[in-house]
């Protein structure tokens, strides 16, 4: 049977997909809604990878993983892909095309939200695991409200999703490691943060770019109050060798 075909623009570029491309997009779902919740974590991922050409990063871009289907897609609230070409994806935007970059992302996150959080759990997590996602990790501001835990993390093995395991803080606050990114997630009642692992501070570059200011600006005045105390001793010093000097010069006319 012959599929009849139709060009549409992508972007910049012309391209032909069946005549069923497109559907319009629904109206935006409360859980982009509530997206500020986990801003800083976007954030960090991005800046994190900003400078490698090799690593697409999104939260705005509808994955599409069906050629004959433009209607296959789903638009993580975050995704990472590794081993691509960035620039490539970019010039091809709006979607991320699995057949044109020739795999799936390798790292997906969902932000729960009331009309969102069941199909986080049940539809997306099938589909992520039959596309062959790497890590998916949820984070319900709630909470747990709505995923019945704040922070969950699984790992794909043999087409199965797995758990990751969280540690749970005598105050309350957990902690997760993604082994693909190299870095923890951390939630507490005041949200949620990535963490590096080496030194378990925040990589939010903000954050980072303000503690380092702040470490210059504590060097700086270290290094004047060293400067003025070495001052205060010279000047001592001073005094005393004019107060030998003139009970010297004393002695000499005695």
């Amino acid at each position: 049977m012959m599929t009849t075909k139709r060009k549409i623009t992508n972007a910049w570029v012309n391209r032909t997909l069946p005549d069923i491309f497109y559907e319009e997009p629904g109206p935006i779902e409360e859980g982009m809604r509530q997206e500020f919740t986990i801003d800083r974590i976007k954030w960090s991922l991005r800046e994190r990878y900003l400078e490698h050409e090799d690593v697409f990063v999104s939260n705005a871009v509808f994955l599409s993983y069906d050629m004959t289907n433009g209607n296959a897609r789903v638009r993580p609230d975050l995704f990472i892909a590794f081993d691509v070409d960035a620039a490539t994806i970019r010039e091809n935007l709006p979607n991320f095309w699995v057949w044109e970059t020739g795999k799936v992302p390798d790292f997906v996150m969902e932000v729960a939200s009331p009309s969102t959080a069941a199909n986080d759990l049940g539809s997306k997590r099938e589909l992520y695991a039959r596309l062959g996602v790497t890590e998916y990790w949820r984070f319900d501001p709630s909470g747990g409200n709505l995923y019945g835990q704040p922070l969950a993390g699984e790992r794909l093995i043999e087409g199965s999703y797995v758990p990751f395991d969280i540690s749970v803080r005598p105050d309350g606050s957990q902690l997760s490691h993604s082994q693909l990114l190299n870095l923890d997630f951390y939630w507490n009642d005041a949200g949620f943060d990535v963490l590096d692992p080496a030194t378990g501070k925040t990589i939010h570059p903000l954050e980072v770019a303000e503690e380092a200011l702040f470490s210059a600006q504590g060097a700086l005045s270290s290094m004047e109050a060293e400067r003025n105390e070495a001052r205060s001793r010279a000047e001592q010093a001073e005094a005393e060798v004019a107060r030998l000097r003139e009970q010297l010069r004393r002695a000499g006319q005695e």
